[in-house]
């Protein structure tokens, strides 16, 4: 029986890839991963806390930007895609006419939970982000109901679970007033 080597994706071949293509895909290993559309109550968290956030980054006069859908180098054949993320307006003025993929560390990424995305989102991401050195990483999850922040403290992360009365604390934003509830009751009207 003859094993024929896979031809794996460089770091460069991928940018490219995702400029040409309608599908996101995250890079894990050498190899594309394609990402689940994700749900509208997805989309609509993402588009909530983006508003939150740029509002807050606008209050306290941060040189901060609020991406959603970023990419972010965690390996030499890997890349992942965040749902949202802050970096500051030298990292996004670097990438402005290019892929959206940072290999400079965000300042906190988000990820909104999905079916499909539990285990990458709590486990192989946690830990990717914090090899990297990133901050904060908050995981919002609709259906647990609770938003998980989580901060880096000697190179691992020690996380904080809110529940939907809770008011979050991010070390990142300690002045946001933000709960749980505020972010999971979406809606379309």
């Amino acid at each position: 029986m003859l094993n024929v080597a896979k031809k794996l994706v460089t770091f460069e071949e991928y940018l490219n890839y995702q400029q040409d293509s309608e599908v996101s895909y995250e890079l894990i290993d050498g190899e594309l991963a394609s990402m689940t559309p994700p749900t509208v109550r997805h989309i609509l968290i993402a588009k909530l806390l983006e508003k939150i956030l740029d509002a807050e980054i606008q209050r306290q006069q941060l040189p901060w930007v609020c991406l959603r859908e970023l990419g972010v180098r965690t390996a030499l054949y890997k890349s992942r895609i965040a749902d949202l993320g802050i970096v500051t307006q030298a990292q996004a003025q670097e990438l402005m006419e290019k892929s959206a993929v940072f290999q400079s560390l965000p300042i906190l990424l988000i990820e909104i939970v999905s079916p499909e995305s539990n285990t990458r989102d709590y486990r192989y991401k946690r830990s990717e982000y914090a090899s990297l050195g990133i901050p904060e990483y908050w995981i919002v999850d609709a259906q647990e109901i609770k938003v998980s922040v989580l901060r880096l403290e000697e190179g691992f992360y020690e996380m904080t679970t809110f529940n939907p009365s809770q008011q979050i604390i991010s070390h990142i934003f300690p002045e946001l007033r933000l709960t749980v509830s505020d972010i999971l009751k979406v809606d379309i009207i």
